[in-house]
């Protein structure tokens, strides 16, 4: 079985990604097909035997849409020296052109910069700079452009044309409104093309001014009216259809002016079409808006690992970009530097943070033998260290293949209004084509089907459909912003009432994130203050995180510090110094053992505390022991209250954690959290979320650090702490802008009241149609009432509009829990 991901173009809604699905799914020899409406990208796992890449691509084109294979390939560009005329740069052009894998090359000689497209499955980048280091030249440091830039670049190229044609559409809609409604009630209105005195102006001036809305909406009909043709009809089925009546009759209404009848002037809806165009082309605007930022987690993944490295070559260290490391190549990494690529030291200790892949915020001690990951940050000594994997196979590499994974597998959300309008189109379809055959078969002329076949569209537009979930959507997103609560996508909204499980990360999510010393306990005639002291003079100065809670503890109570005479580092154990002639061991069991010091009281103190999930630390003065400090990274303000809130909105509650199991079930006891995974991988964070979603769970996943990536991702609804990382955050579907977990709740349920709203804007929606459709059908008019006058059918379907948005602006009342 293969997988690959198709760039899909031409999706609009929920329905054309199922249509997209269905399609592909049913070729023979797929066994998956997903496809993901906010990034346009299709996910599918085929048999190479029984399928291939143009059988996928002609299927989806015969839906109606346009699919793009993505490849592996890579864009570099590469400064070169040497060259000093046209000769240089075609020699290098010819020699590069010739190797398989490249796929295209152009020197400019200008700029001395080579643009080349390649693929590194076929050739290497050290590959290509040794052959133009073999002509005579010098490459240059490397720049490297994955496709993720031009889906970045071709997604801002849509978003500009989407404004543009909201400006085109807004300028002349807005004029059009005026002069439609401005007679009716009586506001200042030139003489000159007065309905009553110049109906014909008027009317032409309405039909001018029409135009350029319709033709910067042009995209609801070509998408619209060909979904229609493939049977799948869509939202843009609905704009095209209920706009396309309006117009059609009002096309009507001026023929008739010029024949003579100046009263038609009354039976013109230009305006309504053209305002419905242009609020259809702002929610699409803002909705591009959102699916451009899609890649931009991807892009600060790919930020973290540094550009270049020290390798050892030949006894020497040379310094070259990160791509060129080679598996087995010797690393070097300096105090304060980040981790080139995975691999094994093999010389040298030092303190590790690992927090942008543990997302724990202690850092970790290494020593010979030891794995160290690609981004990492080297705190202390210099190491090296054997690379064991580069490239993509290195632990960042695979976290964002996650993201991208998780990314490109959620399922598409089916929006109410896609479903509805399937069966709503065709049947308004077919009631006003079988209600005007059935009056012109009864004797009536062409006039008055006409008048019923309109008004029946007209009545039936589905306008307020259309309107009844991106109108709640922008208010209750708009309402969000207004409490801290940054709502990502409409999409996010709908799906975040349904969340019936909430999964919590632990550092710098349910706890500050930072350690804050708890307890000191003295022992052997010590007091608290001398350990504090000591502890305080020994740290002073080290930026490790336990390290900066004795110093904050020490700041905070105005110790004194006693400068060391003496100062030593031992790895995985702790320090040994020397203050005023006095020997002081700080750091763990293992330091006291080695120094063979008696610790057999404090085991009750110790146990104690690492079951409150602090971490103990233990200190001795003279080889006699003094104390115990515990550190422990305290609960942010509103957790418990938080946690309480969900269970009351009969929400699960989970915290995931890389913390040891005692420590992590100490947290989460004193929270209240229902279930505990600890001990947790970034990848077996996403793993478990995924397991759950399999259950049937609906599951929100809150975190604030780039470990918790993929799993924001993979979650049906991804929520990140304002105060987290730039990833977690472009992750994310909702992010907490105020950092209060409250809003967690509050976000569901804003989502809640939204979809509510939702419901009530659909069922005064159809109750309009439910009775306006068999009117205007001529029902009344058969049992010797009248007949509906299209006026009225659109005064009916605009009423059914303001209805809607009137309820969706009740959000703005939304109360905070």
């Amino acid at each position: 079985m293969k997988t690959e991901i198709y760039d899909v173009k031409g999706m609009t809604c929920a329905s054309c990604s199922s249509a997209v699905e269905r399609v592909t799914g049913k070729l023979k020899g797929v066994d998956t097909s997903s496809v993901n409406l906010s990034t346009e990208k299709l996910t599918i796992t085929y048999d190479e035997n029984l399928v291939n890449q143009n059988n996928i691509m002609e299927s989806i084109k015969k839906a109606g849409y346009e699919a793009t294979p993505k490849t592996s390939d890579k864009e570099i560009t590469i400064p070169i020296e040497g060259m000093t005329c046209a000769s240089c740069s075609a020699a290098i052009e010819r020699k590069l052109s010739k190797q398989v894998g490249v796929k295209s090359i152009s020197v400019n000689l200008a700029t001395e910069i080579a643009q080349i497209h390649y693929n590194p499955d076929e050739i290497r980048l050290s590959e290509i700079k040794s052959h133009i280091t073999k002509l005579g030249y010098t490459p240059k440091e490397i720049e490297v452009k994955r496709d993720i830039d031009q889906d970045r670049k071709r997604k801002i190229e849509e978003i500009n044309s989407m404004k543009n044609r909201l400006k085109l559409s807004a300028i002349f809609s807005i004029p059009l409104f005026y002069i439609a409604m401005a007679p009716m009630i009586g506001l200042p209105f030139p003489s000159a093309i007065s309905p009553m005195q110049q109906p014909l102006i008027y009317a032409v001036l309405q039909m001018f001014l029409v135009v350029p809305v319709i033709w910067a909406g042009r995209k609801f009909y070509t998408v619209g009216f060909r979904q229609i043709m493939h049977l799948s009809p869509n939202m843009d089925s609905l704009i095209a259809i209920g706009t396309s009546a309006a117009l059609l009759y009002s096309f009507f209404s001026v023929f008739q002016i010029i024949s003579g009848d100046h009263m038609a002037v009354e039976h013109m809806y230009f305006e309504t079409a053209g305002v419905i165009i242009t609020l259809i082309l702002l929610g699409k605007t803002l909705e591009a808006i959102s699916k451009g930022k899609t890649s931009e987690a991807i892009k600060k993944l790919m930020g973290l690992t540094p550009k270049t490295a020290l390798v050892i070559i030949n006894g020497e260290e040379i310094e070259m970009p990160v791509e060129e490391i080679e598996i087995g190549d010797i690393v070097v990494t300096k105090p304060g530097g980040k981790i080139a690529v995975d691999g094994i030291i093999v010389e040298g200790y030092s303190t590790i943070d690992e927090s942008m892949l543990t997302g724990e915020s202690m850092p970790i001690d290494k020593q010979i033998g030891d794995a160290v990951y690609a981004a990492s940050i080297n705190k202390s000594g210099l190491i090296r260290y054997k690379a064991k994997k580069v490239g993509d196979e290195t632990a960042l590499a695979q976290i964002i293949k996650l993201v991208e994974q998780a990314q490109g597998s959620k399922a598409p959300i089916a929006r109410m209004a896609d479903v509805i309008s399937g069966y709503f189109v065709p049947a308004v379809f077919g009631i006003a084509l079988l209600s005007a055959l059935a009056w012109m078969f009864s004797g009536q002329d062409l006039i008055f089907t006409l008048k019923v076949f309109i008004a029946v569209l007209v009545i039936a537009c589905p306008c307020a459909l259309g309107l009844a979930t991106p109108t709640a959507i922008m208010v209750g997103t708009g309402k969000g912003a207004e409490l801290g609560i940054l709502v990502k996508s409409g999409e996010a909204l709908e799906t975040a009432h349904k969340v019936n499980t909430v999964i919590f990360d632990k550092t710098g999510t349910l706890t500050k994130g930072k350690p804050e010393v708890t307890d000191i306990i003295a022992y052997n005639g010590f007091t608290k203050d001398e350990i504090l002291n000591y502890a305080y003079s020994v740290e002073y100065g080290s930026e490790h995180p336990l390290a900066e809670a004795i110093i904050k503890k020490g700041n905070d109570s105005n110790i004194n510090r006693i400068e060391l005479s003496k100062f030593e580092e031992i790895p995985g154990h702790g320090i040994k110094a020397l203050i005023n002639e006095h020997q002081i061991l700080l750091g763990n069991i293992k330091l006291l053992h080695s120094e063979n010091i008696e610790f057999d009281t404090l085991t009750v103190d110790f146990d104690r505390l690492a079951s409150e999930g602090k971490t103990p630390m233990l200190i001795a003065v003279d080889n006699k022991f003094a104390g115990i400090i515990g550190a422990a990274d305290v609960l942010k303000d509103n957790s418990v209250r938080a946690i309480k809130k969900l269970h009351d909105m009969n929400i699960r509650t989970m915290m995931i954690t890389g913390d040891h199991e005692k420590t992590a079930k100490a947290i989460a006891n004193s929270v209240g959290i229902d279930d505990v995974l600890a001990e947790v991988l970034p990848g077996e964070k996403a793993s478990a979320v995924k397991k759950l979603q399999d259950e049937g769970r609906i599951v929100a996943m809150v975190g604030d650090g780039i470990n918790d990536a993929p799993a924001l991702a993979q979650a049906h609804i991804g929520i990140a702490i304002g105060s987290g990382t730039d990833v977690a955050m472009e992750s994310a579907d909702i992010v907490l802008m105020k950092n209060d977990l409250l809003d967690v709740v509050n976000a569901i349920g804003l989502s809640r009241a939204t979809i509510r709203n939702i419901k009530q804007n659909l069922f005064w929606a159809f109750i309009y149609n439910i009775i306006g459709i068999p009117v205007a059908a001529g029902a009344l008019y058969l049992f010797g009432g009248p007949l509906l006058n299209p006026v009225i059918a659109a005064a009916a379907m605009s009423m059914s509009s303001v209805s809607v948005l009137t309820n969706a602006l009740r959000l703005k009342t939304y109360k905070v829990k």
